[in-house]
């Protein structure tokens, strides 16, 4: 039975009439073209290319092409995950993993912060532009500066290390137990002062009232980074933390690939490399493509997932 407390129904908002989208397009017009060339772009370079993994569950062969080639379902799969390489493979990945995302990844919050308790702002653009430099150099580049300072036959530091220690010059670009470290130094170098552009934007958006009204309080510069820096910051640090673990199995062809030698091969093997390995230097075109595809889903399943713990934990996500 209904009271006079009970609210009326409210009718469903129906859409906008075909016209009044027309119009709202037109009124519009430049936006919309501007955003032709960003789709274009993904479509031609991010959608279409999909077509080709169905080579994954043939065996391609270029002359007979994609609809040709027999089909042999998961045969490929099956090859990759018994095969002897794929737990070597999956154990450097997952540890070069691991480290960038218990050095890598803080490594930006931490200078951020830094940077923001600075007061002096010539000084703090002039180690922000400092910081930001190694993001435009190319990973030839910075292999090349690494092979200068670590090689034996000329490395700067190895030098110096090899006259405080004494004994024959060490060669740490070619050592397995200094790959790892390397690789994680390389990151850090490179890619942490660009990284803090977020964290920096993320800080400037936290309200001064709030650290005001904290001072008011009592609270000191602990108390203050703790409720009210941290929290502001954090949806940036979720956001940032599920796209990082959307690309855990993305270990950087380029870099890594510069950096592995004959000697340091058994670690430095990973799953980018061994797409190139495979696909390019030995033809296995539908294996290698098996190895790409187990990669981009497992990163899918890795947003998906890291997307719905963030959401557990009453945070915003990604979608």
């Amino acid at each position: 039975m209904a009271t006079d407390l009970e609210s009326p129904p409210v009718a469903p908002i129906s859409p906008a009439p075909p016209a009044a989208k027309a119009r709202r397009i037109a009124r519009h017009g430049w936006l919309y073209l501007m955003l032709l060339p960003g789709l274009a772009y993904f479509l031609i370079f991010r959608y279409w290319p999909m077509y080709g993994l169905s080579i994954a569950f043939q065996d391609y062969l270029p002359f007979l092409g994609y609809s040709d080639s027999p089909w042999v379902g998961l045969k490929h799969f099956e090859e990759l995950f018994t095969g002897s390489d794929f737990t070597r493979l999956m154990t450097n990945t997952m540890i070069l993993a691991l480290l960038t995302v218990v050095f890598v990844f803080p490594a930006p919050i931490i200078v951020a912060l830094l940077l923001n308790e600075l007061r002096r702002r010539t000084l703090k653009n002039s180690i922000q532009s400092i910081i930001y430099i190694p993001h435009f150099l190319s990973w030839t580049i910075v292999a090349s500066v690494t092979y200068l300072l670590f090689s034996a036959d000329f490395g700067v530091i190895a030098g110096y290390i090899n006259d405080l220690v004494g004994g024959p010059r060490a060669d740490y670009v070619a050592q397995e137990a200094w790959f790892r470290p390397i690789i994680v130094l390389q990151l850090l170098w490179k890619q942490t002062g660009w990284g803090t552009i977020i964290y920096l934007a993320a800080l400037a958006g936290v309200d001064t009232q709030l650290y005001e009204a904290a001072r008011v309080d009592g609270a000191g510069r602990w108390r203050q980074f703790w409720h009210v820096t941290l929290p502001g910051i954090r949806p940036a640090i979720v956001i940032m933390g599920i796209l990082t673990c959307g690309h855990l199995l993305d270990s950087g062809f380029e870099q890594i690939w510069l950096m592995t030698t004959s000697l340091n091969r058994s670690v430095a093997d990973v799953f980018d490399t061994y797409v190139y390995y495979i696909g390019i230097t030995q033809g296995s075109y539908s294996y290698s493509t098996a190895v790409g595809l187990f990669k981009g889903v497992v990163g899918v399943l890795l947003i998906y997932g890291s997307n719905l713990l963030a959401k557990r934990f009453d945070e915003r996500g990604l979608f």
